[in-house]
């Protein structure tokens, strides 16, 4: 019985070269299918550390920028997205901004980067705002590199520390804190300056 289907598949499959071509894509896709689900960990691995360049030194930075928040005038750097739940609360306003970075408290100073982010009324009792942002620097050697930013911001207190809790560029796998403080405020506007203090330890 084996010799007659045998012979009858030969018979077939000569009769029938586009079947066969079929049945032989089939049987090639389903075997590297199976080969690919065999090897469904090798998207992860482990590495050399020197590969990335963390076998070198930890360096601590400081930065020392100005940030400019404008939300009056034809173009605003700040823009709220979501307005508060109620007229007695700031809780739950949402804002986005592209605020300029200076070296120095006036707006018109050297211009160093972009804070690009957004931040987030979350405190129902109190002034506090979630705040996720990048730095991103454009002079110098930090051109092109960005420093992450995200933690609660308690905007009436004097200094505010917030976690970096990344970066790229230059600061990659980067970490630390920041300190803010604000320069000046204009409480019909709310047009505001703030200093922020970057001491950010990386490769």
């Amino acid at each position: 019985p084996i010799y007659i289907y045998t012979h009858f598949l030969y018979n077939y499959m000569n009769h029938h070269k586009d079947m066969a071509k079929l049945i032989l894509i089939i049987f090639l896709f389903a075997a590297s299918a199976f080969a690919a689900a065999g090897n469904s960990e090798d998207f992860a691995r482990t590495m050399n550390r020197k590969h990335l360049g963390l076998h070198k030194k930890e360096k601590l930075t400081h930065i020392r920028v100005y940030w400019h928040d404008i939300l009056s005038g034809p173009e605003p750097s700040s823009v709220v997205i979501r307005p508060p739940v109620s007229n007695s609360s700031l809780f739950g306003s949402v804002s986005i901004f592209d605020n300029q970075m200076t070296t120095e408290v006036s707006v018109n100073s050297t211009v160093v980067g972009q804070a690009q982010g957004m931040y987030a009324n979350v405190a129902q009792k109190e002034v506090g705002v979630l705040m996720a942002m990048n730095l991103a620097f454009k002079v110098g050697k930090y051109k092109g590199s960005t420093i992450t930013i995200l933690g609660l911001n308690k905007v009436t207190t004097k200094v505010r520390e917030m976690p970096v809790v990344g970066g790229s560029g230059v600061f990659r796998f980067a970490r630390g804190y920041v300190e803010a403080r604000t320069m000046w405020i204009d409480f019909k506007t709310l047009n505001a300056t703030v200093e922020y203090n970057c001491y950010v330890l990386h490769y």
